[in-house]
């Protein structure tokens, strides 16, 4: 098996990608309509351990990006990284995100607020990906 070249600084800013459109979508976007679809108040939000959500985030879309290099591999330009990270957030994600949902009987606001987020998160991940290749 071939050694997979992975760009580290690739990989960071991939990861905090996931930071700054989860600050626009669950924030000014959408983040009064995902607050009442999983029943949160203001309250409720300001009681949570910001620093360890923060850092757990990070480290898991940290570990989220450098996985998706690795699927990639070394043959992946921007168009292609951006396709694959559109299928893996898309069609992986998103509709697992969307069977779980449905099981919770939670609504179609909740499923697309959250399968749209790591849609858009995992398409520019892998446009990162495959332009800093």
């Amino acid at each position: 098996m071939e050694q997979v070249a992975i760009n580290w600084f690739a990989i960071i800013t991939a990861a905090l990608v996931g930071f700054a459109v989860g600050a626009l979508w669950y924030g000014p976007l959408f983040g009064k309509i995902w607050m009442a679809e999983v029943g949160l108040t203001e309250e409720d939000a300001q009681k949570a351990n910001m620093v360890k959500i923060f850092g757990i985030a990070f480290v898991l879309q940290f570990i989220m990006a450098y996985c998706l290099a690795m699927f990639f591999g070394n043959d992946i330009t921007l168009v292609t990284g951006a396709l694959y990270g559109f299928l893996t957030g898309f069609a992986w994600v998103a509709f697992a995100i969307t069977v779980n949902a449905m099981f919770e009987q939670k609504s179609w606001k909740y499923i697309l607020i959250n399968g749209g987020y790591w849609t858009i998160v995992f398409t520019l991940m892998g446009l990162i990906i495959g332009v800093w290749r």
